[in-house]
């Protein structure tokens, strides 16, 4: 698995391929300026599906997790609709309490050998998020690595090798991982006004949790987030990814 990151400019994310697997602890998670690109991707007849690790259910400060979780869950598959994911899973660990370990590494190179992606897609886990200082969550900073760890174990066939069998194979085809959001990006998708547009609608659908972001404008931070970030790579609007070769 190879950083791509070597201090030069962002440039284009490639884009032949067919089949990704968008992966990210929480509902909402990618809604900040992942989902934009997977409007643009499905649009050109790409299929995406949507992976939460967990159901989202200690996000809501006014609701207790059981009655939490199956409003996220909702407001997931509702949002994925939007830009055109084929299908939302969900794998349901804890939410706020994702541990680094064989049971989550486990979890995701079953989906991966399961799904067999091209690419795989997921959100920022570095510490922070760029020009920021709060510290990113802790759900964020533990998916990111084990993500990566699975990649590797999927492909070899002596790793968890009791997922294998009734058509469940090793697979090796993961050409690499983007993260969205990070302060280390590498490469950008440019978006079309449809994509941010579509992009918008997605984070709107999480109706129920945005009420608890006090003043939050979502439409205008994700409109200023591509339209920044396109000033960076010289586009119009874009959105940023940290990409790992494998």
């Amino acid at each position: 698995m190879t950083d791509t990151n070597d201090n030069r400019a962002p440039r284009p994310l490639p884009e032949n391929w067919n089949r990704a697997l968008a992966v990210v602890a929480h509902p909402d998670d990618l809604e900040f300026g992942v989902s934009s690109a997977i409007a643009r991707w499905t649009a050109q007849g790409k299929s995406v599906v949507e992976l939460m690790v967990t159901r989202g259910e200690a996000g809501i400060d006014s609701l207790p997790p059981e009655q939490c979780g199956p409003v996220r869950m909702a407001e997931q598959r509702a949002s994925a609709a939007i830009v055109g994911a084929e299908t939302v899973e969900f794998l349901e660990f804890a939410d706020g309490a994702l541990e680094y370990g064989l049971s989550l590494r486990r979890a995701l190179a079953e989906a991966i050998r399961r799904h067999r992606p091209d690419v795989i897609v997921s959100v920022n886990f570095r510490e922070a998020f760029p020009g920021g200082t709060s510290f990113n969550h802790a759900d964020h900073r533990v998916l990111g690595p084990a993500l990566l760890d699975a990649v590797r174990d999927a492909a070899n066939r002596w790793v968890f090798a009791d997922q294998l069998g009734d058509g469940v194979e090793p697979w090796s085809g993961v050409r690499f991982v983007a993260f969205g959001a990070s302060p280390r990006s590498t490469h950008f998708v440019e978006l079309g006004e449809a994509d941010l547009a579509a992009g918008v609608a997605s984070l709107d659908a999480h109706e129920v949790y945005l009420a608890g972001l006090d003043g939050f404008d979502q439409k205008s931070f994700l409109s200023s987030a591509a339209a920044e970030a396109g000033r960076r790579v010289g586009a119009a609007l874009a959105t940023e990814f940290e990409v790992f070769d494998v």
